[in-house]
């Protein structure tokens, strides 16, 4: 069978461009003893991606040139030479950015399509699910009676972050984003207390009017000016989990950090970064948790489709522009 993937061709400069990769095709490999051979239903792209195609050190390597990509994908086991796995079977797996993938059994993983939509498994209760479930409750010492900023918080993580904090308790959640129809997503659907554009005026100046009393968490998506103003209105003992930064991925030049840091002296604020690997552990909690909060319908989701494997790329630089509201997915 013919298989389309997508490889990087050069190291983007800032913006990723069109020119720095292509879509190849190419001939599906049986599987070998302990592989399967997987037809891919739905890929994620995500902004660490764009970490992944520069050269420098990182937690993980960089994807490699002239080779194809990488990344969640769910799909159908159509050949299995793997004692446990079956054809038929659907799996996650990490070989996204194709059509087909053979991969190790030991690195997929069962999905029932009966209990969730498959889509799902690359998002609410997948990886981004578990990310910010980890970071609000165990990186971020979330307790209930917290008020929460959520920068970009319609997008797959930030809507999963407000939602569970106020079904914990929190005492206020205030989220950021793009545009007036997502602020108003926010609080009309995911029941955030308040929210703003941050395009219509200062951030620091925005949470100000919308947390008058501080905020004793705050989830960092951004970075940038909003890391500065959360920590301008962070309460004392605040924690700051950050997540990402995605105001900066694109950046040529170093970008230059907050000018207010000496203010967690004053709060004894603190600040941790954290990646979803360190915290799989979480995993039996999260699904448990979450999925039932998913079933009841008290957590609600989003997710904006492209359609094609033609259109990946496409769909990793929406989500870098902020055009997805939660999870970017692509079906294939």
């Amino acid at each position: 069978m013919i298989n389309r993937e997508w490889h990087l061709l050069s190291r983007p400069v800032g913006w990723p461009k069109p020119e720095d990769f292509a879509l190849v095709e190419t001939e599906t490999r049986a599987p070998a003893e302990g592989q399967v051979l997987v037809r891919n239903k739905y890929l994620s792209v995500d902004p660490y991606m764009r970490g992944r195609m520069s050269a420098r050190k990182s937690y993980t390597a960089p994807f490699e040139l002239g080779k194809v990509m990488q990344g969640g994908a769910v799909g159908e086991i159509v050949e299995s030479n793997a004692e446990g796995f079956a054809v038929g079977d659907h799996v996650l797996h990490f070989g996204g950015w194709r059509e087909y993938a053979t991969i190790d059994a030991k690195g997929a993983v069962k999905v029932d399509p009966d209990l969730a939509p498959l889509s799902t498994y690359l998002g609410v209760l997948g990886m981004t699910g578990l990310t910010a479930y980890a970071g609000l409750l165990r990186t971020a010492s979330f307790k209930e009676g917290d008020s929460v900023f959520v920068s970009g918080a319609a997008g797959a993580v930030g809507s999963q972050v407000g939602q569970i904090a106020k079904l914990k308790g929190a005492s206020r959640v205030i989220g950021s984003a793009g545009s007036d129809e997502k602020v108003k997503l926010l609080v009309e659907e995911y029941g955030f207390d308040a929210a703003f554009n941050y395009k219509n005026g200062p951030v620091g100046e925005q949470l100000r009017e919308a947390a008058p009393d501080g905020v004793d968490v705050y989830f960092d998506n951004v970075g940038g000016e909003h890391l500065e103003a959360a920590i301008g209105s962070l309460n004392e003992r605040g924690r700051i989990a950050i997540c990402g930064m995605i105001s900066v991925y694109n950046n040529t030049e170093p970008a230059p950090g907050p000018q207010n840091l000496s203010r967690l002296i004053q709060t004894r604020g603190r600040i941790e970064g954290f990646l979803v690997g360190d915290h799989y552990d979480l995993q039996p909690q999260f699904v448990q948790e979450v999925g039932a909060w998913v079933a009841s319908g008290e957590l609600k989701y989003r997710e904006t489709v492209v359609e094609g494997i033609e259109n990946n790329l496409e769909a990793f630089l929406g989500q870098l522009r902020g055009e997805n509201t939660g999870k970017m997915i692509v079906k294939l």
